[in-house]
């Protein structure tokens, strides 16, 4: 197994219409996310969130029709414990850059990476969503 590199990106999707696709993670019930996804050697972050976009929700969007935004934020974070195996020896934070995207509406999706997937409102999306950064990231960054 190639371990992972401590720089991911974090999607929050919404539709014309405010509404947040999350989605079920296929290793944990409870753990409901926006796309998110180690960035690669050599890519760049705003990449990372194109082609995870693309990987986890079959979404594919021409840069120039469908921008990512940059939304300028980068968190850092504890890595879950039970994950750590995944990331070379001594690694214990993340560095998540923040995107977000405007998809149109009844989009669909294809779930690679999860089980499930709900588009919802604002609201609800960040009571659902497990991590704190997740939270932040869709009250900071999708309109009410």
């Amino acid at each position: 197994m190639q371990l992972k590199r401590p720089e991911s990106v974090l999607v929050v999707i919404r539709d014309e219409h405010n509404q947040v696709l999350i989605m079920q993670r296929d290793d944990d019930a409870n753990f409901w996310q926006s796309v998110t996804g180690t960035i690669e050697q050599g890519e760049s972050p705003l990449n990372a969130a194109y082609r995870e976009l693309a990987e986890e929700t079959g979404i594919v969007l021409p840069k120039e029709q469908h921008p990512i935004v940059d939304c300028r934020r980068i968190n850092q974070f504890k890595i879950r414990s039970v994950w750590l195996h995944r990331y070379p020896s001594g690694t214990k934070f993340n560095n998540e850059y923040v995107f977000s995207v405007q998809v149109p509406s009844g989009s669909p999706i294809t779930l690679t990476e999860h089980t499930d997937f709900s588009w919802t409102s604002k609201q609800d999306a960040m009571q659902r969503v497990w991590s704190d950064s997740n939270r932040e990231a869709i009250a900071q960054f999708v309109p009410d």
